[in-house]
């Protein structure tokens, strides 16, 4: 039995799912067990202590929270747009006769019939989760609007946090399954493309996860701040007390000078 080109597909389109998602569960341990060496815990612990900050200024002093809060709102509100554009695009290709053009020969792999309907429909699937996850990233997003302007009401500091996490692991899942849509999209074009594509965005996601950096505390600016203006007003003090005691002592100078 001799080889196939139709073979590829199974192998090399296996391979680099594989390697999406083990480095995806590799992730997701060092998210859970080691958090501070990914930029995810990162920016998750830069949330919460922001979150918990702002809680601490007055409701009609938080216009700046909810201007960076209605930000996230309005990219997760495009980026679902943007999904659930393309999955109509898929679909509306899926429908036509367009499709004939990826079974011509200077593509290296099965293009048999239910082959091509099997990346279109993994392909439209992607999109489709992309664009659930950004609208329940916009509803938590929202939800936490809603706690950091509710007036005169104590409000616990983790319901906000918990909801803000929330919104931000669904942008994140998104975001991801747009990356896996990169790799499907390029299976269309060949087995090839795609394991290769699959690799090289491993690489690339594996540098930007990663972080270095160790957890900032971000103690309150209040003591920094009062011990700055207690500088200040000494700083103050000093120099007036000195520009006080010069005439004094120029007087008696003068004095004996005029006696002489």
């Amino acid at each position: 039995m001799g080889w196939k080109e139709e073979y590829l597909d199974l192998i090399l389109v296996p391979s680099g799912l594989l390697i999406m998602f083990g480095y995806h569960l590799y992730l997701l341990y060092r998210c859970l067990k080691h958090t501070d060496t990914t930029v995810i815990g990162y920016e998750n612990h830069i949330k919460t202590t922001w979150i918990e900050r702002m809680l601490q200024v007055e409701p009609k002093d938080r216009a700046q929270a909810l201007t960076v809060i209605g930000s996230n709102m309005t990219a997760a509100t495009s980026m679902s747009s943007t999904s659930l554009a393309l999955s109509s695009l898929i679909g509306a290709w899926v429908g036509s006769s367009s499709q004939n053009i990826f079974k011509s020969g200077f593509i290296y792999g099965d293009t048999s019939s239910p082959t091509i309907s099997i990346k279109y429909i993994s392909l439209l699937t992607c999109f489709l989760l992309a664009f659930a996850c950004f609208v329940q990233a916009a509803r938590y997003f929202v939800q936490v609007n809603f706690f950091i302007s509710m007036p005169n009401s104590e409000i616990p500091v983790k319901y906000v946090q918990k909801a803000m996490l929330r919104g931000g692991t669904f942008w994140l899942v998104g975001l991801r399954a747009l990356y896996l849509a990169i790799s499907l999209l390029l299976w269309i074009f060949g087995p090839i493309p795609m394991f290769v594509s699959s690799v090289i965005l491993v690489v690339i996601m594996h540098n930007l996860d990663k972080n270095s950096d160790p957890l900032h505390e971000f103690q309150p600016a209040n003591k920094h701040n009062l011990l700055k203006k207690i500088g200040e007003e000494i700083s103050a003090v000093a120099t007036a007390i000195e520009h006080h005691e010069r005439p004094n002592e120029n007087g008696p100078s003068r004095v004996s000078d005029s006696e002489s």
